[in-house]
């Protein structure tokens, strides 16, 4: 299983180079695990950035994969795992449900990288 960082998909969605190792797991929808807080900061950004028609297709691409609501078991690994990584919240519940769900993470976010279970790609400039 796998699970896409916000900052990938964003990338992904502006079709920059920077997206091409994304591509593999972002189009192999039926091992594509989608964090809600994912959802929420991706629709954030192309809200902001192009508009809200923009916003709701991302959105709707990204509900092709299984959807991963917030609950409590989610809440509390993120917590200990947030602490533990020294991640911001939304970092935390992405990797939790990386862990939870014995998936891995595909990023460029700084944060993951050298943590188990992270394909770690530097972001290109």
């Amino acid at each position: 299983m796998n699970v896409v960082d916000s900052s990938a998909w964003l990338e992904y969605f502006a079709g920059t180079p920077a997206a091409e190792p994304f591509a593999p797991a972002l189009e192999d929808t039926r091992r594509l695990l989608v964090p809600a807080v994912t959802l929420y900061e991706v629709f954030k950004r192309v809200w902001q950035q192009r508009d809200e028609t923009a916003a709701l297709r991302a959105v709707a691409l990204m509900r092709q994969g299984e959807v991963i609501p917030l609950d409590a078991a989610l809440a509390v690994a993120a917590a200990r795992l947030g602490a533990e990584h020294k991640l911001p919240l939304a970092d935390a519940l992405i990797y939790a449900t990386t862990r939870l769900r014995d998936a891995t993470l595909w990023t460029q976010d700084e944060h993951f990288d050298g943590l188990p279970a992270v394909k770690f790609y530097k972001k290109r400039k």
